[in-house]
């Protein structure tokens, strides 16, 4: 798996999504899901 370094800032926002308990790789694999859902609703969209 990659590794990513992350700024506070970025930190600091994924803190404030994370529900109790989720690591952050847990969120990031999370966000990255939701924009390939929407990605590929919207490639099909035109369909």
């Amino acid at each position: 798996m990659p590794q990513v370094e992350l700024d506070e800032k970025t930190i600091e926002r994924l803190d404030g999504l994370r529900i109790e308990g989720e690591s952050n790789d847990e969120l990031i694999m999370e966000l990255i899901n939701i924009y390939e859902t929407s990605e590929y609703t919207l490639f099909h969209a035109g369909d």
